[in-house]
């Protein structure tokens, strides 16, 4: 029986998905390896997410993996991936997909003064706190997950925003001071999942990968990424979609905002085709938003 090479970031958050996905392989009899590799967006910490290009920067590398040959899987957090698929590459597999939802670190919502500081590196937190508190002043926040929530309470900063899913893995769960509600803070397309991408004319690997999917959760990560694809944009936009499965019925919201949160539309939608339904649901988006055209929306 052939290793699989499963490739990912170096981050120890990476790290801990990937062995994720080690596990859940060995469980059905399949050996892996991790291949460790550095991204742009890990070579630069102190360079803003805007800045770096947005999505694609914890991404690209491991594709390009891949795509070489050097490995033959790349592990992704979903949320990390560009809204186009590279020729040449698939999404063979999403496994069992954890909480989606923000949450903020060292206070709650109420529990921040008037004027307080948040940080986050998202212009979609960013603009989803500023909506509903536009008092409050947002920092830039990036490293990896240790130095992040490192910041809350220190140097000025009264909380962070990260994902509930990564302290989740991390076992820190305790430090969660309040669960942003999804129907309010709607997350980034895919948060919460892990997309394993193979070569598309890699059938063995994506037959193997079938064995730790998901089903309900590739069907939901589909349909957000449907959404983010119609949309033609990344994370350096402020916009979220969330799905949900009930008896193979997809129900999708998503959020488009001005980038300081004095506007924002809202939609849902219900289907069984999710490329179909994210797709429509951007578009009712982007009509209601006057074609995109929201004020402060920097395009």
């Amino acid at each position: 029986m052939s290793v699989l090479r499963l490739a990912t970031r170096r981050s120890p958050l990476a790290v801990l998905q990937a062995e994720y996905v080690q596990a859940q392989l060995n469980a059905h009899g399949f050996k892996s390896e991790l291949v460790h590799i550095e991204t742009s967006g890990d070579a630069r910490p102190d360079v803003s997410l805007t800045t770096l290009g947005g999505q694609g920067v914890f991404a690209i590398e491991i594709q390009r993996a891949v795509l070489d040959g050097n490995a033959d899987v790349a592990v992704h957090s979903a949320k990390d991936l560009p809204s186009q698929t590279p020729a040449g590459l698939m999404l063979a597999s999403v496994p069992e997909r954890r909480d989606a939802a923000d949450v903020l670190v060292g206070r709650s919502l109420a529990g921040l003064g008037p004027g307080a500081t948040v940080a986050t590196g998202s212009p979609r937190r960013r603009a989803l706190l500023l909506e509903r508190r536009p008092d409050l002043r947002i920092v830039d926040l990036r490293g990896n997950m240790a130095k992040r929530l490192a910041n809350a309470g220190h140097d000025g900063v009264d909380a962070i925003v990260t994902a509930a899913a990564a302290l989740d893995r991390l076992g820190s769960n305790d430090l969660i001071a309040e669960r942003l509600d999804t129907a309010w803070f709607v997350p980034q397309v895919g948060q919460g999942a892990l997309a394993l991408e193979v070569r598309d004319d890699d059938l063995d690997t994506k037959a193997t990968l079938a064995k730790i999917t998901d089903v309900d959760a590739m069907e939901a990560v589909l349909a957000e990424r449907s959404f983010l694809g119609e949309l033609g944009v990344g994370c350096s936009i402020p916009a979220g979609a969330y799905a949900t499965l009930n008896g193979g019925i997809i129900s999708l919201c998503g959020v488009m905002l001005a980038v300081d949160g004095s506007r924002s539309v809202r939609a849902a939608l219900t289907g069984r085709n999710p490329g179909e339904l994210g797709r429509m649901l951007a578009k009712q988006l982007r009509d209601e938003g006057g074609g995109g055209a929201l004020p402060g929306w920097d395009t």
